[in-house]
């Protein structure tokens, strides 16, 4: 039998320092201790795994700092700063509810919190916007009330300047760092092959969690687009193995987006390069990865919790003079399934929001399908047998993007809006100026996604 050995170290360099074949190495940071700068989930390595396995720990450590896996919060969760600033925080606390006295700060103690903060920030965003910050602000004096402002009312709007200012000294310092999320917006003014790029700022404006995330370690572009290359490969058989496809996709992120958005291609020109991003499984997964959501269960979680709703302002006074709305109304009141309901939403959104989609869902029978297509820069082609009915449901459905057929057999309008948004994110492709406000209301009503500042989710009955 042989004996398990357990040590306790804190200046080990190197695991080949460890008797090989008989030592293992478990990583503890537990999220709820105080004291702790970061949380790794358990990892227990054996010494004899690889010899490079101290790279494999710090690889490890480098992408889990490097992948944002959650969307803002709702309420903004306050980190726990140092002992001694917890502890004055506390006393001032105790302070606070007995004669409501405020507490003096140090300036270094100020300036571990906005330290503090700024790394929670960026956690979630490295752009947050006056609202966001508003929001770490409000969530600072609540939990420690001894940080208030003397003569203010709220209390917070201080916090909320001094943030602003740390956060841009926190991404000027990962910028500097190498930090390819900041880095790709560093680009002067006046340098030659440059002008006009400094103005086109490069950052997340949907909500974006891993907007543009740094190649993992030990990987560099060379190695990713070989990977690339064996995905391509892997894409051309007839019967791809998915769960190939799948992983090289996930540790090729960061080159896929680098593409994406430096370079801004052609979509058939991605499409040459990344074919498996134009397939249902897999812009679920790319979503998943860009937003830390689902991108089916966001999308048709939201649609039915709206669908009364939305159909109850679609029959209200606002849309009695439209035609096309009143069509669409008429037809359901013939057949009131919960499919056709989805699609009479998804069809009288854009007319509720007065916006023209006669240009973006096309509805035609199979003679002269392939003619629509001719100036469609995004659409949805639904292919049906009879063309008068305004809520196709059986139908073959394509999604189409800058005049080309990307996807086809999508079964169902739904389904055609759920895989159009997950190619709008991947793809980073802007949503289209005519119908502007109908996009915003999908991504942010129902899909949940930035929902917090849509104006017009207060008319909701």
């Amino acid at each position: 039998m042989v004996k398990q050995v357990s040590l306790v170290f804190c200046n080990l360099t190197s695991v080949t320092d460890l008797p090989k074949d008989k030592a293992t190495l478990k990583i503890l940071f537990s999220p709820s201790d105080k004291f702790s700068d970061s949380s790794l989930d358990i990892a227990v390595l054996p010494v004899s795994q690889s010899p490079s396995t101290s790279t494999q720990i710090s690889s490890c450590i480098s992408e889990i700092k490097q992948s944002r896996s959650h969307p803002w919060p709702a309420v903004f969760t306050i980190p726990n700063f140092s002992y001694d600033v917890e502890l004055r925080l506390k006393h001032g606390n105790e302070a606070y509810s007995t004669d409501g006295t405020l507490l003096t700060m140090s300036r270094d103690m100020q300036t571990e919190i906005l330290d503090k903060l700024a790394e929670a920030v960026f956690a979630y965003k490295a752009y947050p916007d006056k609202e966001e910050i508003k929001s770490v602000a409000v969530a600072l004096v609540e939990k420690h009330p001894c940080l208030k402002e003397r003569g203010s009312a709220a209390g917070w709007y201080g916090w909320k300047l001094s943030l602003t200012w740390k956060m841009g000294n926190y991404r000027s310092k990962l910028r500097d760092a190498g930090c390819k999320e900041l880095k790709v917006n560093s680009a002067k003014r006046g340098l030659e092959g440059l002008q006009g790029q400094r103005n086109k700022v490069k950052k997340p404006k949907r909500s974006e969690t891993n907007f543009l995330p740094d190649h993992p370690s030990g990987k560099d572009q060379k190695t990713l687009e070989h990977e690339r290359e064996l995905m391509c490969q892997e894409m051309k058989k007839r019967n791809p193995d998915m769960s190939f496809v799948n992983t090289a996709m996930s540790s090729t992120y960061s080159l896929w987006r680098q593409e994406i958005v430096e370079n801004e291609p052609p979509v058939y020109e991605m499409k040459k390069r990344w074919p498996a991003i134009f397939c249902e499984r897999q812009i679920s997964a790319e979503f998943n990865r860009l937003m830390s959501l689902d991108l089916s269960k966001s999308f048709y979680e939201g649609l039915d919790r709206n669908l009364p709703k939305l159909l109850c302002l679609y029959r209200s006074k606002r849309c009695a003079g439209i035609a096309e709305m009143r069509t669409i109304m008429d037809s359901l009141d013939k057949n009131a399934s919960n499919q056709r309901k989805r699609v009479a939403v998804l069809q009288g959104l854009p007319w509720f929001m007065h916006e023209n989609p006669s240009q973006f869902i096309k509805i035609c029978e199979h003679t002269g399908s392939e003619e629509v297509i001719g100036g469609m820069t995004l659409g949805i082609i639904t292919v049906v047998e009879d063309v008068t009915d305004p809520i196709p449901c059986d139908s073959d459905v394509a999604l189409v993007i800058e005049e080309a057929v990307v996807l086809r057999g999508l079964g169902d309008i739904p389904n055609a809006y759920v895989n159009m948004m997950g190619l709008l994110y991947a793809l980073n492709i802007n949503y289209p100026k005519n119908l502007k406000y109908t996009f915003e209301v999908i991504q942010r009503l129902l899909m949940n996604t930035g929902a917090e500042y849509l104006q017009c989710k207060s008319a909701l009955p």
